[in-house]
């Protein structure tokens, strides 16, 4: 591992001076490569953070556009963008933030169908999955995905003035998958929609940046193992809290006597 240059030491001087990150730390958030699944609410300030932390490598998938009423909350997007496809004004954006940071874009949804072949190869350079997407179809596949190749996922959540994350390793022995949380979701596209029921666009933005944050911690192991709990942030109150999950021993895709 090569080391930092003047210039990194300068950028990162604050994350080094953080007895728990420090140098070897910060050289391995810029040797990381994290996947962001959805450049939306909170994928815009995951991918933000992320940048200006020095990630060196991000994946972002998103196959929606930038449209005016997204501006209340998707922070890395102008007027100037609207129509244009969220993706790629990401990538523009995070590059302005940090150049050194190598940023692939896909501009389509996510699917089982385009991963049945290569999917082994395609997740065996993460080190992290931020998901940040809006229904349980894609949550659900994303979450069987990380499990099966052993990816950490930071899974954020909003609606209206609540949030919630967690971090999932649901291989482990003791610890749950995402499905184990929510189970099978028996009808995958019912998840809350921000256009039918609001959000906050603040909370959003505080979704996005602790995920940004779990997601580094993933990477540089800095402070406790959150792996197994779920973190509740009520705005309305405001309050936050944290629950434990359990691994659910029928849990189909991760139980120890799933059928």
């Amino acid at each position: 591992m090569s080391p930092l240059t003047d210039e990194q030491l300068d950028r990162y001087a604050r994350h080094i001076v953080l007895k728990d990150i420090g140098g070897s730390g910060q050289k391995k958030i810029l040797d990381a490569h994290i996947l962001v699944i959805g450049a939306g609410g909170i994928g815009c300030p995951a991918i933000q953070y992320l940048a200006a932390a020095g990630i060196g490598a991000l994946t972002i998938i998103d196959d929606d556009v930038v449209s005016l009423s997204n501006l209340q909350r998707q922070v890395l997007f102008s007027e100037n963008d609207i129509g244009k496809a969220k993706v790629e004004v990401a990538k523009v954006a995070a590059n302005r933030i940090n150049p050194d940071v190598a940023i692939t874009t896909i501009n389509q949804r996510l699917t089982a169908q385009q991963l049945v072949e290569d999917a082994a190869a395609f997740f065996a350079p993460f080190d992290a999955i931020i998901d940040g997407t809006d229904n349980y179809q894609t949550r659900l596949l994303v979450s069987d995905l990380s499990l099966a190749h052993r990816v950490p996922l930071v899974s954020a959540a909003i609606g209206q003035f609540q949030g919630q994350l967690g971090t999932f390793r649901g291989w482990e022995d003791d610890k749950p998958c995402y499905r184990c949380f929510v189970g099978d979701a028996l009808d995958p596209d019912d998840c809350d929609n921000c256009s039918e029921v609001g959000v906050l666009g603040a909370m959003v933005g505080l979704m996005g940046s602790f995920a940004a944050m779990e997601a580094i911690r993933v990477v540089t192991g800095f402070g406790q193992d959150p792996a197994g709990k779920l973190q509740l942030f009520d705005g309305l109150a405001p309050s936050m809290r944290s629950i434990n999950l359990p691994k659910d021993p029928h849990c189909k895709s991760c139980g120890t006597v799933a059928t």
